[in-house]
């Protein structure tokens, strides 16, 4: 009777991490790699990013060293309106340091992201743009997390210089 006890608790020992296995695999962010101009899906949102090159700002607003703009076109392929912010794209440098977007302080084109509600099957063309000591021999690549209402662990990483 004791054997079958311990055997009955080493199995809920080995139940009990695959478990805890499956979960965290689950949860573990899934990264997908690709270069500027590939399509890429995030969640339900497909994505076209580009390097539109860099700019010094408007009148209004001023880099603290040289913006670097993208180009997004972004295309919801669910049956429900998703959202999209600047929030979601990161750029990282060479140091692998993640700089955050610059967007609804100034309009820096017509196109400027701040906050979209994506319909649909619609796909729209944005632009949002990173404040960054910006070098041309550089490899940049810009991170597309997806919003918290996704459900989703994918997250994107395209390089779009020197890549």
């Amino acid at each position: 009777m004791a054997g079958f006890v311990v055997v009955m608790i080493i199995v809920g020992i080995f139940a009990s991490m695959g478990a805890g296995m499956y979960m965290y695999s689950q949860y573990q962010t899934n990264y997908i790699t690709a270069v500027a101009g590939d399509t890429i899906t995030v969640g339900p949102v497909e994505y076209v990013i580009t390097f539109e090159g860099t700019h010094n700002g408007s009148e209004e607003i001023r880099p603290e060293n040289t913006f670097v703009m993208i180009g997004i076109t972004a295309k919801n392929i669910s049956d429900e309106k998703t959202l999209l912010t600047g929030g979601q794209f990161y750029i990282v440098d060479e140091r692998d340091q993640k700089h955050k977007a610059i967007f609804g302080e100034g309009e820096f084109s017509s196109k400027d992201l701040f906050i979209e509600w994506l319909e649909p099957n619609k796909p729209i063309e944005i632009t949002t743009q990173f404040d960054i000591p910006f070098g041309e021999e550089v490899q940049y690549k810009i991170i597309v997390r997806p919003q918290k209402e996704q459900s989703t662990v994918d997250t994107a990483v395209v390089c779009i210089t020197n890549c």
